[in-house]
């Protein structure tokens, strides 16, 4: 196996990435086409993926101390 491409097993579906973020595949398909909010995707041809590193990335940087952190 090549080294310097990632692993196809750490590409996933809107359908696992939704699930893994705990909202809708609408809310992913809305955040891409608008381009507001939501983690970076992939396109492969016609099809979206989204890497793991990117979930993590884009939660962590949803994260708060406290309510007032997140306006």
């Amino acid at each position: 196996m090549n080294q310097n491409f990632p692993q196809t097993a750490e590409l996933l579906t809107p359908e696992q990435a939704a699930e893994r973020l705990l909202v809708g595949v609408k809310t992913l398909a809305k955040w891409r086409c608008t381009g507001i909010g939501g983690p970076k995707f992939v396109k492969v041809g016609a099809r979206v993926r989204y890497r793991v590193a990117d979930l993590e990335t884009y939660l962590a940087g949803r994260t708060f101390e406290h309510t007032a952190a997140s306006a």
